[in-house]
């Protein structure tokens, strides 16, 4: 019996659940669907397409190294799956759990739908630390480590093939104007792994919040998790193998990066839990609580705000498609509180600059950053500040925003106040940073009051909050002295 084996988010052969599973049931007929669609969407861009092209034809040539080739067609998968039913008489779909955006998860309602109605057996695998169904947050970081520990889904060496004709796929190739970013494709990826873990990791704990320094100390593995180039789990256990290795500074990285991986899992259960969060506030009293300025939106997203630091990193971001993550925090921030923006527009914007937008953290992450979900502290970064401290030398801010090459390095983070400013080609701050995060405060801690919103509160501490001891570490269980986790340990201690 032919085994449909549908790759989605998960573009690769090692450690590939589904790709075991299909193999051991017989003739696997790989497949690969290009949906126009889904590429309609307004979350997603160009520099993604095309880091998931390249992906794709790795992938093609990594299942030619087992014996299998990969079919890549164009269209609803619903009607490509029809179309292989009928001519290849295919009974069994086999693919990876996909926690996506909102059209992906219609997406595979439809096709759990073709499946029933054509007599279609489907079969879903877990590939990360991500669960299903998941009733509670109590064990699940329990569930999740056992998953990392289990060994690795072996690789067929030689599975037994079926050819399937391809589409053309060039008609569908969008124009891709980030000059800077990563290459797609599992051997970029392991290229990537292999030198963090031997060379740029080291100092990655302390170096990972700046701009200047993380482009280098940080792994740079996530578009690559978020294309299923590498798995989750042969990326932990790699980085517990060089733990085991090296002590001192290599140690204490390889520790905060394992808490990443972590936090990686536990931000797309989120998603997974509440599918809707990518299209409301966590918490439902922040509704309509902003609105969208439209020239202030234009002028934050081509880095034209006058707020230097912010400007070089949203200049960065439309360049290379990558962001450290302190970095996202803070423009998130700037443009939920300063600017006083609606997290939805914002949101939008910068999933389509990042090569590696993955909804299932980039979703509740804005809302994190712009204090919508009810439990997190909510954290209002002063640009100012975090330019004279992740850019001291201004080495980054002048590169991004060569306007102020020869602004002196005390007017820098603030060129407003140079006596000079008249002769700059740059603009003048659109907004009055203190005063803004003074409103963009009263505002947020307005509507956190009253005996309805912590009831509600308590709810979505409930079900989405981590479950972690006073050193930090992920528990199974909520502590038998406290009712609900502590709300201030929801954000990054950075």
């Amino acid at each position: 019996m032919t085994s449909i084996l549908w790759f989605k988010r998960d573009l690769r052969v090692v450690d590939h659940p589904a790709l075991a599973f299909a193999a051991a049931k017989g003739p696997v007929l790989p497949l690969y669907v290009f949906e126009p669609e889904y590429w309609a969407e307004p979350d997603v861009s160009g520099r993604q397409f095309a880091f998931l092209s390249e992906s794709v034809v790795d992938l093609g040539e990594q299942l030619s190294g087992i014996g299998l080739t990969l079919c890549v067609r164009v269209g609803s998968v619903c009607a490509v799956l029809e179309d292989l039913r009928k001519t290849h008489g295919v009974t069994r779909l086999v693919s990876h759990e996909e926690t996506g955006n909102a059209w992906t998860y219609a997406r595979d309602r439809a096709v759990a739908d073709w499946a029933s109605g054509q007599g279609v057996t489907w079969t879903e695998l877990a590939q990360s630390g991500v669960i299903r169904r998941l009733n509670g947050r109590d064990g699940w970081a329990k569930a999740r480590n056992a998953f990392l520990r289990q060994d690795q889904a072996i690789m067929p060496e030689n599975a037994e093939g079926v050819i399937a004709p391809s589409d053309e796929v060039s008609a569908l190739i969008q124009p891709d104007h980030c000059p800077e970013r990563q290459f797609g494709g599992r051997h970029m990826a392991l290229s990537a792994l292999g030198g963090f873990l031997t060379e740029r990791g080291r100092t990655y704990r302390r170096d990972m919040s700046s701009p200047v320094t993380g482009e280098t100390a940080c792994s740079r593995l996530s578009p690559y998790l978020t294309l299923g180039c590498l798995s989750g789990r042969e990326v932990a256990q790699a980085g517990a193998a060089r733990q085991r290795e090296v002590s001192g500074d290599w140690a204490k990285s390889l520790k905060s990066f394992q808490s990443r991986l972590a936090w990686r899992d536990h931000f797309m259960q989120k998603l997974e839990d509440e599918p809707q969060l990518e299209k409301r506030c966590l918490h439902s009293a922040y509704e309509r609580l902003r609105g969208d300025d439209r020239a202030r939106r234009e002028a934050w997203e081509k880095g034209e705000t006058g707020l230097p630091f912010v400007d070089a990193c949203m200049r960065y971001l439309a360049a290379t498609g990558w962001l450290n993550f302190r970095m996202r925090s803070m423009v998130m921030a700037v443009a939920s509180y300063h600017l006083w923006l609606d997290w939805r527009q914002t949101g939008l914007h910068l999933a389509r600059q990042f090569t590696d937008y993955e909804p299932g953290i980039h979703w509740p992450q804005t809302q994190m950053q712009s204090g919508t979900t009810g439990m997190n502290t909510v954290r209002i970064y002063n640009p100012i500040k975090q330019g004279w401290d992740q850019d001291p030398k201004g080495v980054f801010t002048r590169k991004w925003v060569p306007e102020l090459a020869d602004v002196p390095d005390k007017y820098l983070q603030e060129p407003w106040r140079w006596e000079k400013v008249a002769s700059l080609a740059y603009p003048r701050p659109i907004v009055d940073v203190a005063e803004a995060a003074r409103h963009a405060s009263s505002k947020i801690y307005g509507v956190r009051k009253g005996q309805a919103f912590r009831d509600e509160a308590a709810k979505v501490i409930d079900k989405h909050a981590s479950r972690k001891d006073p050193q930090g570490h992920f528990v199974n269980d909520r502590s038998p002295r406290q009712k609900r986790p502590d709300p201030r340990q929801r954000a990054f201690d950075f």
